[in-house]
């Protein structure tokens, strides 16, 4: 049984449909990447797992349990921790008490406290910077800090949202050897959204293609990245 699977998922916004049955499914420990264009509705797809949005169909099952119709804050307890798009950081905040919010959830005292020790080993320029107010960050500093926050609720399923927007070469690279080491090394579970799909394809084990509401491709990212259409249409190649 996979842990993460989605199964017919349908959302609409009105009347206008942005998932038209989406299936897919993430193995324990897989990094599984959705590539697209601008409006496929990937976006739409990590917001309806997370509980964000609502589902006018199909099932979400998180770890043989039905999560469908669970509101987000019960999603994150059991185990499914985002990083959204633009980050989403309290910008008012310093790095510090961004780091805790992560962990708000969580009693453990000494379990946060390590938690945080590892968050400072992978990023180390948020330990620098812990003091500071998290708006007056660069974009990938707030970066590190959006992924660094999710790690706090130890979660089994990261999902990440375009963590490349907005980032110049050198951050984007060291972001993703991030995610990598995170699925490799950690064995963390990535469900990765993103446009950039030369770098999804890198990180991710398997790729699911998404155009205007629906799965059109999939495969294992090695095989797809050596596909002519597929070099031609993503990659631009």
């Amino acid at each position: 049984m996979a842990l993460l699977e989605i199964k017919d998922l349908q959302v609409k916004y009105g009347v206008i449909p942005a998932l038209k049955g989406v299936s897919f499914s993430v193995e324990e420990g897989e990094a599984v990447a959705l590539i697209g264009a601008n409006g496929a509705g990937k976006t739409t797809t990590l917001h309806a797992i997370s509980g964000i949005v609502k589902k006018a169909g199909g099932t979400i099952t998180f770890g043989g349990q039905d999560i469908t119709n669970k509101p987000a804050h019960e999603i994150v307890g059991l185990g499914i921790s985002q990083v959204q798009e633009g980050r989403g950081i309290f910008s008012n905040l310093t790095v510090l008490e961004n780091i805790r919010m992560g962990a708000y959830l969580r009693k453990d005292a000494k379990g946060i406290e390590e938690d945080m020790g590892r968050v400072y080993r992978m990023f180390p320029r948020l330990e620098e910077r812990k003091s500071q107010v998290a708006g007056t960050l660069s974009g990938g500093e707030q970066q590190m800090l959006a992924i660094g926050r999710a790690l706090m609720a130890r979660p089994k399923v990261l999902l990440l949202d375009e963590p490349s927007m907005g980032l110049s070469p050198l951050i984007v690279e060291t972001i993703f050897r991030t995610i990598k080491r995170l699925n490799k090394e950690e064995g963390m579970t990535i469900l990765l959204v993103e446009q950039n799909a030369q770098m999804a394809l890198y990180a991710a084990r398997r790729t699911y293609i998404m155009e205007t509401g629906e799965i059109v491709r999939s495969g294992l990212s090695k095989e797809l990245k050596n596909d002519d259409a597929i070099r031609k249409s993503y990659l631009g190649l």
